[in-house]
């Protein structure tokens, strides 16, 4: 009897065992079965809003705390069911056609000149800032090697994509530039993906720019690309607003007028807007080698930022990004220059801000909206575009004043230099470079002179005549490194001393002396200036 008791209790025991643990064990059983399973992953495609949510009383729950302890499912993206099957978008016949080329820098190798041609050369590089000769020895159709990473050429993409219409802004750029752009973007990508691509002439000047474009493109490319003119000097977020406005695609994607667009570039940059409309996504930008062309790889991606002075910065990517070298993978600020965007999703962000003049800052307008707005933005590995950084800026590109850039007197057609000048030191002129950051002055937002790199600012201690002016830690409190621009006469005025900025031509020194407006010595003149953002304190009112 006590050993059936004791078998008994041992059944009981082992049957609690069984109901409690048995889920469990199934679980992971069928777990480790899907985890093993031959189906390709994908990886859930959830939208994860970045800053103010869109939901007041989702944003009001939070702060409460009242569902503090409860798990907040993410808002999944539902794809219909029309648009879930997967495709190949590669076009081999077209890469196999591409790897049979040869010739002046086809498969993206580098063009190298002989002598005479050398001495061909500089005309071109002068009204450039890369080597054109070299460029217009390539075919616009020239192939690329694929510097894709190998997860790329097996991975597909929704079967059923958006439409596109590509915004190319451009200013006075080279004939051969221009059209290989558009070439290269037609002939990697499906036809029936490419809406339109639309050329905005900002006000070019170059003869090629106006009738003999127009007169090219009315028979090439079949009808698909198309050219806006300005009627006056825009700068590159208004003419891209030009563009914006003449589009009717799906998506806009912004592509600058001297890039490269690599092998199926296009569906990497369309899935995931067409999963989530409020996506914004950039691609990779390769390095088109501005002396011979040679078409290189940047890195393999970076996530973008900036710091305090809100110069461009790459961090590198994450652990768990990297772990999917093929995947798109978010990043708080693009470069600015190459991007889609769903059109709508563009307008209903109020596009760009018309007010910004030429370029730079756009790419965080555009970014910080995005991600403040309930969208967000990822880079895309898979799609490679290469672009062609200048040497120098061939032509100015002057707005109605930028304060800012080199600091040239006119009566001596010198500019400020401030190399090897050391803390506490003077200072004074020399010939103007266009890529010197010794003469990148900046009269910024502190009220002050400062150089680009460092943070030394112009001083003036004494209020004598010929007064030396010297190089000394900003420190942001006026005084002695006041300074205010006259915008009519030019000068430069230090209020403390009550004396204008001045310089000799023999000596290229610089000193204080009494303002003199005939004096042309005392006439300065900034690579750039914005009067509106400091007209009110800065414009100086001279009796």
């Amino acid at each position: 009897m006590r050993r059936n008791s004791v078998r008994l209790l041992k059944l009981f025991i082992g049957a609690l065992v069984l109901v409690v643990l048995g889920p469990t064990v199934i679980r992971r059983i069928t777990g480790r079965s899907e985890s093993n399973s031959i189906e390709p992953r994908l990886r859930p495609i959830n939208h994860i809003p970045m800053g103010l949510p869109v939901d007041p009383d989702t944003f009001a729950k939070h702060v409460d705390g009242v569902e503090e302890d409860k798990p907040q499912p993410q808002a999944q993206v539902v794809i219909p069911p029309n648009q879930i099957e997967m495709i190949d978008w590669h076009d081999y016949a077209k890469i196999e056609a591409d790897a049979k080329r040869t010739g002046p820098g086809e498969q993206g190798a580098a063009v190298i000149l002989s002598p005479e041609e050398e001495k061909e050369k500089n005309a071109l590089y002068s009204t450039n800032g890369f080597n054109a000769y070299a460029s217009d020895k390539i075919s616009l159709e020239r192939s690329l090697k694929d510097i894709r990473h190998h997860d790329c050429h097996t991975k597909k993409y929704l079967a059923k994509l958006p439409t596109a219409s590509v915004v190319v802004p451009f200013h006075q750029e080279h004939w051969t530039t221009l059209l290989r752009t558009a070439t290269s973007v037609l002939n990697r990508a499906p036809t029936h993906l490419i809406h339109e691509v639309i050329l905005v002439d900002d006000f070019s000047t170059k003869e090629h720019t106006k009738k003999q474009l127009d007169d090219y493109l009315a028979t090439h490319f079949g009808g698909k690309v198309k050219v806006v003119h300005a009627t006056k000097r825009e700068g590159l977020i208004r003419a891209r607003i030009l563009g914006a406005k003449a589009a009717t695609g799906d998506v806009l994607i912004f592509l600058d007028s001297h890039v490269e667009a690599n092998i199926n570039w296009l569906p990497p940059l369309l899935d995931p807007i067409a999963r989530d409309p409020k996506t914004v996504v950039c691609p990779f930008i390769d390095v088109i080698d501005f002396e011979n062309f040679e078409y290189r790889a940047q890195d393999e991606g970076a996530r973008g930022a900036f710091d305090w002075e809100f110069f461009y910065k790459r961090l590198p990517r994450l652990k768990e990004d990297k772990d999917h070298p093929a995947d798109p993978f978010e990043s708080p600020v693009m470069a600015g220059g190459l991007f889609a965007i769903d059109r709508n999703w563009f307008w209903t962000l109020g596009g760009y801000d018309p007010g910004l003049e030429i370029w730079g800052g756009e790419q965080y307008e555009l970014s910080f909206k995005i991600w403040q707005c309930g969208g967000k933005m990822v880079d895309a590995p898979c799609s490679r575009i290469g672009h062609i950084y200048r040497k120098f800026a061939p032509f100015p590109n002057n707005a109605p004043g930028d304060f800012v850039g080199r600091l040239r007197n006119l009566g001596t057609g010198l500019c400020i230099d401030t190399k090897t000048t050391a803390q506490n030191s003077r200072f004074g002129l020399a010939l103007c470079e266009m890529t010197s950051s010794d003469q990148f002055i900046r009269l910024s937002w502190h009220k002050d002179l400062r150089l680009k790199h460092r943070s030394m600012c112009f001083d003036v201690s004494q209020s004598i005549v010929k007064s030396p002016i010297i190089l000394y830690n900003c420190h942001g409190m006026m005084g002695n490194q006041r300074w205010k621009y006259n915008v009519l006469t030019k000068q430069l005025f230090h209020p403390v001393s009550g004396q204008c900025m001045d310089c000799e031509a023999t000596t290229k020194n610089l000193f204080m002396v009494q303002c003199d407006t005939s004096s042309s010595t005392q006439q300065w003149e900034f690579g750039k200036m914005n009067v509106t953002a400091i007209k009110e304190d800065w414009l100086l009112k001279m009796p």
